[in-house]
This record gives structure tokens, sequence and C-alpha cells, in this order.
């Protein structure tokens, strides 16, 4: 690490960690604001601000844009602090600063150097980026390249910086930096060429505090065999090494590139961990422990509280990724702080944050069939032997399977209304023929071993489902169904209005109560960023970035992707795609 210069605010705190919290934990909660990826730390995605509503929403319209200059996909969301709007891009990782003053004007302009050559072709499923992170007078950029930058946020000049892996043997960022209390946490991308999976904590200096990894040793996950439980139970000793076969476990995949969420007062962070490698489950018998898993760790030590495994030895690439949501709701007539997860393998969890006892594990998408039911005593699917690619075997071609290796849903995150209870889910409703074949690891060559087609899910042509969940019970409340899938992150508002984007370009608002839709605005590009909001001198403003690509655009963004398995699946699945948007980096403002 290269400490470059050091930020005003940083020499004149006597106790920056401690400050930079309490600083980050008052600015969360006033709605003018939208300081973190997800809006507070509880990942709710949710906005007090009610001057847009139902009555008048109709009225919304653009009131400015800004064109960011890249053409791959555009995930993540712009942070709003003060009168300054911060926007990152895909690859190249350029961060823009933006006057709110000046119908957003540019302040300054951050570009980092990367080596294209080393970074862009082991990025797996596009370019994509998941968003910046502040705190401390500080903007934190997670790199493609696995540099983590802290910048000024005034200038936008370098404070520090750290490289923490190396994308020759296939180790990515496309997450989110995420910042809880004296604490930057990031993970780490490339399962796909057996990158073993970790989450890494560095102070407000750039100083690493700890790492974590999904797979291995006790004492390098930072599990205690008689302290951390499953199923509130203790793991015991070794835990995720009696589940690989020999050392594949320094290969296993289990990476960490999906959404963190935080419990100031239980002092835990909570995130899940990705598809163990290779995608032939021939390769690796066992249950591959702890890919596709749920963490609770202390935030202080990085110890894990609690872990549960969604899907035992993965058949399918059902990464675990997917963001944690916290809310305390009641459930059999009991107050309990809840977890959410909407899992890529179809299956809606609903986990006790402080214990990690499973409470709730239900269908979101009712094609799902790879599993009839999670068996809620041991916590372990109840496969369907017939979808099961291990038990068929290699070479041969396991049709109609659902979910698709993309999942029920991907990183594109849900929401939650305290006002109304439910979550809004962005989902996929599509299935895959998928053939595993034997494959030999090559450091920083795919590691994928399997082929795959995907298509609609059978009763229909619709990809997608924007739906409405209630978490206590496990069950949909209303279901929108959409031409591709939703791969837009949602955002609810105390006014009852809930909104997102669809890969056409469509940013749209809905009844939270009936998921009637009251509003619709075609923007420049599809939309696979995340809606957010603020406020800004008394008026109530949307963003959102458009741009599409991601997994399910990577045949727009790599045109040179032809056949239907190309994209890991998704070329064919999508192929329409093209008929309705283009490419093409915008952030898109928006008001009464």
């Amino acid at each position: 690490m290269k400490l470059k210069t050091l930020s005003l605010a940083m020499m004149t705190l006597a106790v920056p960690g401690l400050a930079a919290a309490d600083e980050l934990l008052e600015m969360q909660k006033d709605p003018n604001n939208w300081v973190m990826p997800a809006g507070n730390y509880n990942n709710q995605r949710y906005s007090e601000l009610t001057e847009i509503n139902k009555d008048n929403v109709k009225d919304v319209n653009m009131t400015w844009s800004f064109s960011t200059g890249v053409l791959r996909g555009h995930e993540g969301n712009s942070l709003v602090i003060g009168s300054t709007m911060y926007v990152h891009t895909p690859f190249p990782n350029i961060v823009y600063a933006l006057d709110l003053n000046n119908d957003g004007a540019m302040k300054w302009k951050f570009e980092p150097k990367q080596n294209y050559d080393e970074t862009v072709p082991v990025m797996c499923c596009d370019t994509v980026n998941r968003g910046l992170s502040y705190a401390d007078g500080k903007i934190f950029l997670n790199q493609a390249d696995t540099t983590l930058v802290a910048l000024n946020a005034e200038d936008g000049k370098v404070v520090w910086s750290d490289k923490r892996d190396d994308a020759k043997r296939g180790a990515t960022s496309t997450a989110a930096a995420h910042v809880f209390k004296d604490k930057v946490i990031v993970g780490i991308s490339g399962g796909e060429f057996g990158v073993r999976g970790y989450v890494q904590a560095y102070d407000f200096d750039g100083n690493v505090k700890y790492k974590a990894y999904s797979t291995g040793p006790d004492d390098e996950m930072l599990v205690d065999p008689n302290k951390t439980t499953s199923m509130l139970k203790p793991i015991g000793k070794d835990s995720s090494l009696k589940t690989w076969q020999g050392d594949q476990w320094k290969i296993g995949g289990g990476t960490t590139w999906g959404w963190y969420s935080y419990d100031p007062d239980l002092n835990m962070f909570y995130y899940g961990s990705g598809n163990p490698s290779t995608w032939n489950p021939v390769q690796r018998p066992g249950d591959n422990k702890w890919s596709m898993s749920l963490f609770g760790r202390d935030l202080d030590t990085g110890m894990a509280k609690w872990v549960y495994q969604m899907t035992p030895h993965d058949e399918w690439d059902y990464d675990g990724v997917n963001e944690v949501i916290l809310a305390d709701q009641k459930l059999n007539g009991k107050m309990r702080k809840t977890a959410v997860h909407f899992d890529r393998n179809g299956f809606g969890y609903t986990m006790d944050r402080v214990t990690g006892e499973l409470l709730v594990a239900e269908k979101y998408d009712p094609a799902v069939n790879w599993a009839t039911g999670v068996n809620m005593k041991t916590g372990l699917p109840e496969r369907a032997v017939k979808y099961s690619t291990a038990a068929n075997g290699e070479d041969v071609n396991t049709t109609g399977i659902c979910p698709a290796a993309l999942g029920s849903k991907d990183q594109q995150p849900a929401a939650f209304s305290p006002r109304t209870g439910l979550y809004y889910v962005p989902t996929n409703h599509v299935c895959m023929d998928y053939e595993p074949f034997e494959v030999e690891y090559v450091a920083g060559q795919p590691y994928v071993g399997a082929t795959l087609n995907m298509f609609p899910a059978p009763g229909g042509t619709h990809m997608g489902n924007f739906i409405a969940w209630d978490a206590r019970e496990g069950k949909i409340v209303w279901s929108n169904p959409e031409r591709f899938s939703v791969w837009s992150g949602a955002l609810a508002t105390a006014s009852d209005v809930v909104f997102y984007g669809t890969l056409e370009g469509y940013l749209k608002a809905v009844d939270a109560q009936t998921g009637r839709e009251l509003w619709r605005f075609k923007t420049a590009s599809g939309i696979i960023g995340n809606v957010n909001t603020y406020q800004y001198e008394g008026k109530q403003y949307l963003s959102v970035l458009s741009g599409v690509g991601g997994w399910a655009g990577i045949g727009m963004a790599i045109p040179d992707l032809e056949n239907s398995s190309d994209g890991l699946g998704a070329v064919g699945a999508y192929r329409a795609l093209s008929s309705w948007t283009n490419l093409g980096g915008v952030l898109s403002v928006f008001s009464l």
C-alpha cells in the first residue's frame, strides 16, 4: 500500500475512525442524502421522502442527464452527499463528482490506470462495477484490478490505495466496497477462474485489519469450531476441509462479489459466498463448504458467529452472493431480528440474524424445480434427482432445470418497506439445459467445465417478474411479469411508491400495495443499475444509471459472442434484447 497524501479531514480528527462512524450513522438517517450503496446499513433501499407520491408520480420528468462515456454494463447507483453526486462507471472505473447546484456539472473526474489486457479478459459476465462508498471525507472505489482506492471527496485526489490480489490468476473486483463503522470491507470475484473467496477489512488509513476466507482451515476462515454455529449447532473442527477432496478448497471458489449489510447494535455484518469451482460437480465431491453460504461476522474481529449453506455441493452455479436485508418483523407472534436473502437457487430465506436460525425458506418463483423445498430441521434442500447434473454425470445434457445459472435473482438488489412490511424483488424467470464436462485448473484460465443454454420458464414467453414478497410467511403477494429479466435494483419510498428499471430501458413506478403501474419513462439504454432518491433544496429527485450489459446483456456488451451457449448461456436467451435498446452509459435524474 502506498500512502499518497493525507486528507484535511484526517489531519484534523483526533479519533478518525470513531468520528467517521458517528458521521455515517447520522448521515444515513437524513433522507436528503444517499450515503452508501443501499442508502443505509440494513440494505433496505428505503427512503422516507414523500414528495413524489401515487397521485403525482405521473408528472415526473427528466430534470437532467449525464453521459458516462463508457459503453459496457452500468450496475450500482450514485451517492449523494450534500450538494455533490458521485457516479462510477464499469471498467475503467471512472469516478465523477457532479455539482447539484449546476445541473450535474463536473467538479472533478478520476480515471484509474489499470492494465486492460490483464484485467478485462478475466472478468466474468461483463466489466461491471457496483458502486462507491463514503466515509471520513473519502470516496472508496473498488477497482476491477482489485485495487481499493481512497479518494479525497473534495478534489478526487488519491489519499491511499492498496492492490490486494492479482488479475493474472483470475482475481478481479466487481462489488462495491462497503463502509461499516470504522472498517472498509471488500470481497473478491473470480470463481469461474478457481479464485478462493474471502473478505478483507481495512481501516480508514488503508491498513489491513483481517482477512476471512470462505473455504479452508478454520483459522484462515476466521471460524471457531466450538462457537461458530450452523443451524444453531457448532460447526466443529475442519468443517470446510472435510467437505472437499484433497486440496480442492484452495481453488474452491466461494467468492464474495455481492452486497453486504451491517447491524450496529449487534456489531455484525452479513454477506453471502458464491459458487464452488469448477461448475462440473462430478470433479469436486462433497458439500464444498462454505461456498454458497450466508455468513454473520463480528465487524471488529471478522470472526464468524454463524454460517448457513443454502446449496451444498452446488450443481448449477447458484451463487449465494445476493444481498441480505435486515428488518425487525413479527413471525409466529414473536418479534425477530431478521435477515432476508433471495438466493440464486430460487428460495427466499428468512433467518434470525442474531443466531442464524432458519425461520422461513420458500420458493419466490413458482418455476423452481431443482428442489421441492427445504427441510426446516436440517436446512437442506430436498433435491429432485431428475435435475441433478451430478447424478446424470459428465457429458450428459440435463434439460429443463429451473432456475438457470443466473438464478431466480442475481445481484440486482431488492428493497424493503417498513410501512407495508413487504420486500420488492426484481427476478429472473429463466430455465436452462446444463452439460458438465471435465476441465483442468490452470491459473488465470477459465475453470468452468459446463455448457449452458437458457430460455424462458415454461408456460409463457416472459423472462422476468417484479414481485412483492412477504418474508414472514414466504409468500408472493403480487407479481408483475416483464418481457426480460428485471436486472435493476429496486427502491421503496414512504409514499408507498416503488421504483425499478427494465432491460429495455424503462424506469417504472408501481403501487407498493397492489403492484399497479403508475408511471414509466424510457431511458437511453437498458437499466441494470439501481434506483435511488434524494432531496436537494427542498425538492425530491430520483436517479438511475442506464447502460445495458451485465450477464443478461453480455451478448450486447461483447458483440463477438454469437453462439447461443456463449456468455455462459445468456447470449441465446437474451438475443431479442438488441431490438429494444443499445449500449451507452447515462445517468438520468428525475423530479416533479
